[in-house]
């Protein structure tokens, strides 16, 4: 019999939106029939027989309210989750319905119908409307087809967001709030919306009483240092630890009521995050050009060079899409923000050294920030020609336009993996930062070129955070590519504010590099995720564990670690997160010469011999090396040259 009934709820949820809609209609009107003659009963002190004008009322009231609730949507909610805004919205509609009800008996005066039925009536209905929604709603959220299971939750924080997130929650089908941690002792045993508020101290204790599958973390106000002592507290737990939206943007429909966000990546990392101010005055007034704006980097410069608002920003890139986003996410903020700049959208290659210096030579911007380049290791490695002309003769052609328009400012995005590379990727990142190295010792060099080299960025497209994400919903495996992996990470935010701050304190030929810490191991990182996503890793030891973490191999090229500083002096500057160094590059005439010898693999895609000339070009470059130390011949290189700031 129960089997009937879930197939028969399943029928009801699955049925086309035009069909539940004339279903709650009809009930409606059977409710109002039986209110009525209710209400006839309670009235006459007796069971009602209509004769004669008793049944006008019976008339009136089949279709007197249908406009009303429509006009008022009661057709077009969902009855799964009725709650206080259905509750006023029946109320809204019944008090109109019931006042035209009761003026119409008042002014016609019907023989032997009682004037008190346009009040006792509509009370009836009210109550039988109201009361279907909430019975339809608990019968049908466990019917909703999305649903696989019912999670219980505890809710972290027992203050007014987390009192908004119970109700929330409590209109989802897909959760069930079974109470509250809360660090404040006055809280403790106490109970909020009829779920007991706990010690987190009895975390544990509560999980297993439980079978909690969720802790959500509802505390807005909470600062990030402190939000990663509750993540840390919670990691061993073996539940899925994630946020809930505040409670003003609940209120203000920012967000869906209920919705559930993931860790954010900042919560991942083991640090404070690093703020690098930049002075507004140095947008003023100007010109500014991005490369590479549709990028991960490039798209975020976008956000935050226009909340200084600048007098025009120029977005470049080649890809048609991500220039589209980002086009259209600065235009709305630009109206959000009630910045007045001027948003200017190129789609074109920095390859093509005609239409760059036409645009240079159009737009003449005051600041460049290059932020174009190919970037992902194993793409790189399969595609060296094109990571050749694009990195390197790209980055060339943008800068000498930019020389040429007398650009104030150039900096150049750089990668850690540009010292003492070991695959194509950062050799050309290298190669490229002498370019810019030597045009910044050029004599009599007005443009202020300079480097920013920072690690891995974290949210970023490729990075291994959404992609462990992906591989943890998925069931695993979550992939590694050698255990003692480790890599230096810093996010997006922390990324670009270093890139705006380095550029205003260049004179010249720097190479800025961000103190991010300690270098996290990827292993570790993806057993955080797996712990504070409710898994358990499948070992050896625990063979009945969730997730398998599988090490796949060093991909071609890929070190087991990351270097900041091809040197080891590194100079202090006014920002204590940022150093800077005074990297060695060949001297000019040679670079010019390898460049030409470049231009000519390029044309030839001749790889072994680009290869041959990184190898000579760039410090450290081993093809084909085991990660870090391998062997691997090099030509015979000049002397370097040191290039000191301006």
């Amino acid at each position: 019999m129960r089997i009937r009934t879930d197939k028969l709820k399943k029928r009801l949820v699955n049925l086309p939106r035009r069909q539940k809609q004339l279903i709650a209609l009809a009930a409606d009107v059977i409710m109002s029939l039986a209110a009525t003659w209710l209400a006839f009963s309670f009235r006459l002190d007796t069971e009602h027989h209509p004769v004669g004008y008793e049944w006008v009322p019976y008339g009136l009231s089949a279709v007197l309210f249908i406009p009303f609730f429509i006009k008022l949507g009661l057709y077009r909610a969902i009855f799964r989750y009725s709650g206080a805004t259905t509750l006023a919205s029946t109320a809204a509609a019944v008090l109109l319905y019931g006042a035209t009800l009761f003026l119409i008996l008042i002014t016609v005066k019907f023989p032997s119908v009682p004037r008190s039925l346009g009040i006792l009536q509509p009370i009836l209905f009210f109550s039988m409307v109201f009361g279907s929604r909430v019975v339809a709603s608990q019968l049908l959220k466990r019917a909703s087809p999305g649903t696989a299971m019912l999670r219980n939750v505890l809710i972290y924080g027992a203050g007014e967001a987390g009192a908004q997130a119970s109700e929330s929650l409590a209109m989802t089908p897909d959760y069930r709030v079974c109470g509250f941690l809360d660090d404040d002792p006055a809280k403790h045993n106490r109970r909020l919306h009829d779920h007991p508020v706990l010690d987190p101290a009895r975390a544990a204790e509560a999980v297993a009483r439980y079978g909690i599958t969720d802790i959500l973390i509802a505390i807005p106000s909470a600062s990030l240092a402190r939000r990663r002592e509750i993540i840390s507290s919670l990691a061993d737990l073996q539940v899925r630890v994630r946020t809930i939206p505040g409670i003003l943007d609940l209120a203000r429909g920012n967000v869906l009521a209920g919705d559930i966000q993931e860790l954010q990546i900042t919560d991942l990392l083991e640090r404070a995050p690093i703020s690098s101010p930049v002075a507004a005055g140095l947008m003023a007034g100007k010109t500014v050009l991005v490369t590479g704006a549709g990028g991960s980097i490039g798209s975020e410069l976008c956000r935050q060079i226009l909340l200084l608002a600048p007098a025009r920003l120029v977005i470049l890139d080649h890809n048609e899409f991500g220039l589209y986003s980002i086009d259209a996410e600065l235009h709305a903020l630009a109206a959000k923000r009630g910045v007045a700049t001027e948003i200017v959208s190129c789609l074109r290659s920095i390859r093509d050294e005609r239409r760059m210096a036409t645009l240079f030579q159009r737009y003449r911007p005051h600041l460049v920030y290059h932020a174009a380049a190919y970037k992902h290791v194993p793409l790189v490695e399969a595609n060296p020609i094109e990571a050749a002309t694009n990195n390197v003769l790209g980055t060339e052609i943008v800068a000498r336009a930019a020389e040429k328009a007398g650009a104030e400012r150039f900096t150049l995005v750089s990668t850690d993996k540009a010292v003492r590379p070991t695959n194509f990727m950062g050799a050309t990142k290298r190669l490229a930062e002498q370019v810019i190295q030597s045009l910044a010792a050029k004599p009599g060099q007005k443009t202020i070129f300079s480097m920013v080299r920072f690690g891995n960025v974290l949210g970023s497209s490729g990075s291994v955070v959404p992609l462990f994400r992906r591989q943890i919903e998925a069931g695993g495996p979550v992939t590694i590519t050698h255990p003692e992996v480790i890599r230096y990470f810093m996010t997006i935010p922390e990324a670009v504010g270093l890139v705006l701050h380095s550029s205003q304190m260049a004179a010249g030929g720097e190479v800025f590099v961000l103190d991010m810490g300690d270098p996290v191991k990827i292993i570790d990182l993806a057993r955080k995720m797996i712990r504070l996503s409710g898994r358990i890793e499948r070992t050896a030891d625990n063979p009945d564990g969730d997730i398998e973490i599988t090490i796949i191999g060093l991909r071609p090229g890929e070190k087991l670690y990351e270097e900041l500083l091809i040197g080891d002096d590194p100079q202090p500057t006014s920002n204590r997160h940022i150093m800077m160094a005074r990297e060695m590059c060949l001297p000019a005439d040679e670079l010019d010469r390898q460049i030409g010898r470049l231009r000519t693999a390029i044309e030839n895609e001749d790889v072994e011999l680009m290869a041959e000339i990184l190898s000579f070009a760039v410090a450290g470059f081993r093809r084909g090396g085991d990660g870090n130390g391998g062997d691997g011949r090099v030509a015979e290189k000049p002397e370097p040259v040191a290039v000191s700031p301006l």
